[in-house]
């Protein structure tokens, strides 16, 4: 990310395909106070007090989140997850919930961290922080198969290491923009079951894309093996920097009683961040209420933006790239249905040095996939994002892009 962001600082003309940003068309810093009144009113209307309000936005508050029971009735409206509120933690980003997730359940070397592999360099970097080093699972051509994880898990019994958690992003995937398909979605969740290590799901991108979604692992899990990590940073903004866990495990505590996984969640984060901000709180609560009790109501506009401008960049590739241009060149591209990413397959080792000349000769920024495999891979391929450019800037952007590719492939 520092190399990336050299390189947007030092060529501030280039147009830039790196940054997962929201689109800032969207955001009105006015609507910010609506929602903060608007939770206040929440507040004096469930019974408590001037003085009470004044605590809840002003003091520390408890280390589980003042919004526990707003975020899961989100949950159950948005994505049909019915988790009682004690199962929810409301973290400083998802970022925090994943340190979280893997400092509980990753004890020492003999516990094993798994994940789909390209993966998301966040949960990868928090592994790292904590000397846990991550078992990559290579994603297949066409998106993640059971079959990859089942194996890397009896391949890591076999060394004598316990598989305690799997984290994959099922839904339109950061990097790669791959979607798991639901009958692997339903295998994930018996392969858990019966290999007995939970799932750490990961999908911020399902509420800003277009149609209908597939079912999330949460809302399918009877047997409790799915930690859902969670985020409003793309479904209502960044900024807010307010993430979540559902973690409605019962795992067995340090005086030998049981008590849920939130709990041990909590613990930790008590020694971290102590708690989510308030206002931070109070702002995602009060734009909750004024979804009707989700998110879901705040992207229908969001969503379709984010679909427009995936289907232009796809658009404007198949137009400055012909099919038969490409299959001579060795180019090709996947088409994602939603989410924000899309990769590039080329000829060439799409490394800081192509990225470079990219950006000073060319004038377009990418992201190199080779950062996103923990265990080596990619170096052919680059990740476009489509959420943060205008139609105008996606057109030139991809003829831009398409002048680096054929120079870069001809030599």
């Amino acid at each position: 990310m520092n190399f990336l962001n050299e390189i947007t600082h030092r060529y501030p003309d280039a147009i830039s395909f790196a940054p997962g940003r929201p689109y800032d068309g969207f955001f009105d810093p006015e609507q910010l106070f609506t929602y903060l009144r608007t939770y206040m009113e929440h507040l004096a209307g469930t019974g408590h007090s001037p003085a009470q309000i004044r605590d809840a936005l002003f003091q520390y508050g408890p280390t589980a989140g003042r919004i526990r029971e707003l975020v899961a009735e989100s949950l159950r409206l948005d994505e049909s997850i019915d988790v009682p509120a004690e199962s929810v933690v409301v973290t400083v980003g998802c970022q925090e919930a994943m340190l979280l997730v893997v400092r509980a359940l990753i004890a020492g070397p003999d516990d094993a961290l798994l994940v789909s592999s390209p993966c998301y360099v966040g949960v990868t970097g928090a592994a790292r922080l904590l000397d846990v080093v991550p078992t990559a699972v290579e994603e297949g051509p066409d998106g993640f198969r059971c079959e990859d994880l089942e194996a890397a898990v009896r391949a890591e019994r076999s060394r004598g290491r316990r598989p305690r958690a799997f984290y994959v992003i099922p839904d339109h995937s950061n990097p790669s923009g791959a979607t798991m398909a639901l009958d692997e979605r339903h295998k994930l969740l018996k392969l858990a079951a019966r290999e007995d290590f939970l799932i750490l799901e990961d999908s911020p991108y399902r509420l800003v894309s277009p149609g209908r979604q597939l079912p999330t692992l949460k809302s399918l899990d009877s047997e409790r093996r799915v930690v859902q990590l969670g985020s409003f940073a793309k479904s209502l903004f960044p900024g807010v920097r307010v993430g979540y866990a559902v973690a409605d495990q019962l795992v067995t505590d340090r005086s030998g009683g049981t008590c849920l996984l939130a709990d041990e969640l909590t613990r930790i984060k008590s020694m971290v961040t102590v708690n989510t901000p308030a206002l931070s709180q109070a702002v995602v609560g009060g734009m909750l209420l004024a979804g009707q009790g989700g998110a879901a109501q705040h992207n229908t506009d969001t969503a379709r933006y984010y679909g427009e401008a995936m289907r232009a960049t796809l658009q404007q590739l198949d137009a400055v790239l012909p099919e038969a241009e490409r299959e001579r060149m060795g180019v090709s591209w996947n088409r994602p249905s939603g989410g924000f990413f899309l990769t590039v397959t080329v000829p060439f080792p799409a490394d800081n040095a192509a990225l470079t000349r990219s950006a000073e000769e060319f004038g377009v920024i990418w992201t190199p996939m080779s950062y996103f495999y923990p265990q080596g891979g990619g170096e052919h391929m680059l990740r476009l994002s489509v959420s943060y450019l205008t139609h105008a800037d996606i057109r030139e952007g991809a003829a831009r892009l398409a002048r680096f590719i054929k120079v870069a492939a001809s030599h």
